[in-house]
């Protein structure tokens, strides 16, 4: 845990532990893993590509390719997480938080299976129940992709 970490969020947080805080599951759960975690600032986590991911059937046979939504999906999950974990909130109170605006999304690298996807998130603003992040993704240390996103509360029912 680095020094900026919070100390009351023991790291790294598991999957159980995500899984806690974020309503998404197999095949939809795309953080495996937080790995640093600074409060009401940024967010490290981690997710491992796999060749059993059902997406690599179509995308592309022979070929397989991570596609470059669920990318933008997993940051903003771990959008998400950064939201929940700086609120140390229970379950039962916690809101849904929904993808609600892309902003200059770019992809610079092809990510396919063995790839370990780190993802970062900072927290640019929060305004009105909504949190505008600055998101990007590494594989060995480059950049394989970066978005802009808004996400907001919304009630879940």
């Amino acid at each position: 845990m680095s020094e900026t970490s919070s100390s009351s969020i023991a790291m790294p947080v598991d999957v159980e532990r995500i899984q806690a805080m974020l309503p998404h599951r197999y095949p939809f759960l795309l953080v495996d893993r937080v790995l640093d975690f600074t409060p009401n600032k940024k967010l490290t986590a981690l997710k491992n590509v796999s060749i059993n991911e059902p997406f690599f059937q179509g995308h592309f046979p022979g070929h397989p390719v991570m596609p470059g939504v669920l990318i933008i999906e997993a940051l903003a999950q771990a959008s998400g997480l950064l939201v929940f974990l700086s609120a140390q909130q229970q379950k039962s109170s916690q809101p849904m938080y929904y993808l609600v605006k892309v902003d200059d999304a770019k992809f610079s690298q092809l990510v396919v299976p063995g790839d370990q996807l780190i993802l970062e998130v900072e927290l640019k603003r929060m305004l009105r129940k909504m949190g505008l992040f600055v998101c990007k993704a590494l594989v060995d240390g480059k950049q394989v992709a970066e978005a802009e996103l808004l996400c907001a509360e919304r009630s879940a029912g």
